[in-house]
Order: structure tokens, then sequence, then C-alpha cells
């Protein structure tokens, strides 16, 4: 027998995976029947001893999930087997209101929000972590110059911690991405076959708030027999720019940790291998997985949106899709939220290596401050610009040192002073306002951790 990677336990931590349980899933849809049986007898729709004997058959654990297999084989319809259950349990005044102006979606719908409402508190909660470990590195690594690539190239002198800062600030706009997502995706519908919550009358809307309020969730406002799917799109989006945020961090490691760069390494315990035939490897694995169930989390955002059109008040083309898509890709950014925290805080960062690639390409990486001193100087911006261009070309092709070639230049030499030169190749006064930018990341991030606390 086929076992997935997910089943198996490769991947998911047990938290998560416990949330998207069959038990649980089943144990969600009990509570929303209960919640409606409840608040239909407050507004004396359904007699309060059927409420209470729902409510006691629900409390009991009386209905198993080999009871509802067996019904489900029967019957080959999971929500109505449920219904069967409680009906076999309750007593025969109750029967007629189990359900009572309910439809399948009702209960497949609001429970999918309660998981990911669950599901949201574990991934806030591990965002949280990382934004604490990338705002720690930011300010320990702020003063610390290292080469800023762009195309692959050097560019210019960066902050080593702005690389953290960078990362940090954009997994807090993940919070508050979140948050501001949760009033349009966790959403309780008890409206009935085609929203119009018919049996339940001018009371439907009612009892859907009292219902919303009771499961910790949002009423719908309108809704055919299913809430839009546009809401379970934004949710898979929401995960996929959270995974896509962390496969950047990922990609960056993985280049970081070239044997051409060696800037940064992740951690390798003792007894790992890094390669079935070659001993000496230290693969960035963990950040290769990232990347690797990145690519499988963008994919699932197409099925999502795929969802989207559906026949009239309902059909079931996204039925069978969202079985896998919405417990699959919360799942897979959970791992890979525990993945990055053990990433980020145990990544050895190599200080020396970082400082000697700064003079890799034995100084060009800093004729922008040389371009820089000579416009200062007067000296029209295209000229200056040509002459750096001239003097960095040959040193790039004769392998001479740069700072060599232009204090021996007569138009640099003229214009520049020796001192001034060395002053700008010291990599440590070209960080701008690297240390400014740090600090506010920082303040942010504290100050969001703040906030929650009131909370």
């Amino acid at each position: 027998m086929a076992i997935l990677p997910i089943d198996s336990g490769r991947y998911g931590t047990k938290e998560m995976l416990n949330i998207f349980d069959e038990k649980q899933k089943i144990k969600h849809q009990l509570e929303v029947e209960s919640a409606v049986a409840l608040s239909q007898a407050k507004l004396n729709l359904i007699p309060f001893s059927a409420a209470r004997d729902i409510l006691n058959v629900i409390k009991s654990n009386r209905i198993t999930i080999n009871q509802l297999k067996k019904l489900e084989m029967k019957n080959e319809h999971d929500t109505a087997s449920l219904i069967e259950a409680m009906s076999n349990k309750c007593e025969k005044n109750t029967k007629p209101w189990i359900h009572y102006g309910l439809t399948s979606n009702d209960l497949v719908d609001t429970s999918n929000s309660m998981q990911i409402r669950d599901a949201l508190k574990i991934i806030q909660y591990k965002i949280s972590k990382l934004l604490v470990l990338l705002s720690s590195k930011a300010i320990m690594y702020k003063n610390l110059p290292a080469v800023g690539r762009t195309h692959g190239q050097h560019a210019s002198i960066i902050s080593f911690g702005l690389k953290f800062a960078n990362w940090g600030l954009e997994m807090l706009k993940h919070q508050e991405r979140i948050e501001e997502c949760k009033k349009r995706v966790l959403i309780c519908k008890t409206l009935g076959v085609v929203g119009t919550g018919s049996l339940m009358g001018s009371q439907a809307v009612n009892v859907q708030k009292m219902v919303s309020k009771k499961l910790g969730l949002y009423p719908i406002e309108v809704a055919t027999q299913v809430i839009p799917r546009e809401r379970y799109s934004e949710y898979i989006f929401q995960l996929v720019l959270i995974g896509s945020t962390l496969d950047k961090i990922s990609v960056e490691i993985r280049n970081l940790q070239r044997t051409e760069i060696g800037e940064v390494q992740e951690y390798f315990k003792s007894g790992q291998v890094g390669s079935s035939a070659v001993p000496v490897k230290r693969n960035p694995i963990k950040s290769e997985r990232i990347s690797s169930l990145s690519k499988l989390l963008r994919g699932y955002l197409i099925t999502a949106f795929e969802n989207i059109p559906l026949w009239h008040e309902r059909d079931l083309s996204n039925s069978a899709n969202e079985r896998f898509i919405i417990p699959t890709c919360t799942i897979l950014l959970d791992e890979m939220l525990e993945t990055s925290i053990k990433i980020i805080k145990n990544m050895i960062i190599n200080r020396q290596k970082i400082l000697q690639n700064i003079n890799l390409t034995g100084g060009r990486i800093f004729s922008e401050f040389i371009m820089q001193e000579l416009i200062k100087k007067g000296i029209p911006r295209l000229s200056a610009y040509k002459n750096i261009q001239r003097i960095s070309f040959i040193s790039s092709e004769s392998g001479k040192d740069y700072i060599t070639l232009l204090k021996a230049d007569k138009m640099i030499s003229s214009n520049i002073k020796t001192r001034d030169i060395d002053n700008i190749f010291a990599p440590e006064n070209h960080l701008g306002s690297s240390d400014i930018i740090i600090n506010n990341v920082c303040k942010m991030i504290k100050k969001y951790f703040q906030k929650i606390e009131v909370k």
C-alpha cells in the first residue's frame, strides 16, 4: 500500500497533523451541530429538549469513526452518515430536529474554518519565533560589512544584518496579512441548501450570528449553498506567499553556502551525512527542502483559483480537491516554518569569509564611492563613470590591484588624495543608513509583540 510523505510522518509536525486528523474534523462538525441546535432552541425554532438531547449525545462521544465508516459504505455520503449516527443515538422526539435547516456544506465549510482558525494560531506562533530570531541576527550583524550582489555580481557594500532585517520585515507583514484576512476566511455558514436559511425563516441570520460567536468565527453575509471559494483562495494565497518568502530566504542561504562564497552554513550535526558518495560534502539540505516544498505549495494555488467558478448555487467540482489542498498546504507551510526556525537559529556565519569576499575583486566593489568622490570634486558624472570603468576593466583583465591602479592614474590622483582613497577602501565606512534601517525594523517587530501582549 502506497503511503504519502505526509501520511508517513516525514513532513508535518504532530500538532498540525492533529488539527487535520479525521477525528478532529468530525469533532468540529458535531460542535457545529450542537451550536446550531442550542441557538435554534433559544430562538424557539426547535424544542429545548431536542437541543439538550443533541448536546448530550455529542458530549458523550458515542459517535465513533468506525460507525461513520460503516454508514458511509452504504449511503456514500459522509455528512448523511454523521446525521444518521446522531439520529441512532438520540431520543425519538429529537430525531426530526437533528440538522434542522442545515445542509452538508454548513458543516463542511464551517468546520474547515475551525481547522483553519486552529492552524493559523500555530502558524502565527511560529512566524513570531522566526521574527525573534531574525531581529536578533539583524542586530548582531548590523555592523558587519559584506558584499551586496545584484545579477549575481558584486555591486556595493551592505550590512550583513540588513539581510535578516529585510526578511524580518516581510515576515512581520505576513503577520499583518493573516490578521487582516481572518475576517474574510474564518467564516461560519448555516444558511441551508441555497443560502436563504429557508427552513429557519427570518431567524436564520440570527441563528448564524449566535453560532459564529460561539465558535469564534465570522458570519457569512451572503452565500449560496457554499461560502464563496474566493475565501479559500485567499487563505491558500496567504500560505503560498509566506512559503515564497521562506523560499527566498532559503535560496539566499543556499547561494551563500556555495563553496565559492562560503559566507554561511547550515548547522551540520555530528553523524550527519552530506553525500552518500562524497564524504566532504555539507549540503544545505534543509534550505533545499524548503525550496522544494515551496514549489509544490505554489502549484496548489492554481487549484484554489479553479474552485471559484462553480455552477449556479454549487456543484461538487471543488469538493474532492479541497480535501487535499486545504490541509496539505497548511501542513507543508508548517513544516517549512519549523525548518526555517531551525536553520536561522543554528546557522553558522563565517565573518572572516564575508570580509575576504569584499576584496575578491581586488577592490573594484568600491568603484561607486570613488565615482561619488570625483563628482564631489566637480567632475561630470559621465566623465567620472567612464574613467572609473576604464581602470576597473584594466584591473579585471590584468589581475592588477584596483587600488594601486587608481593611485597611479593621473586623472584620479589629481582629484583624490591617497589617504582619501584609503578611507574609501575601508568597508566599514560604507554601511550608509543600515544602522538606522535595522533599528527601525527591530522597533517595528518589538512594537508588534507589545501589541499582541496587550491583546
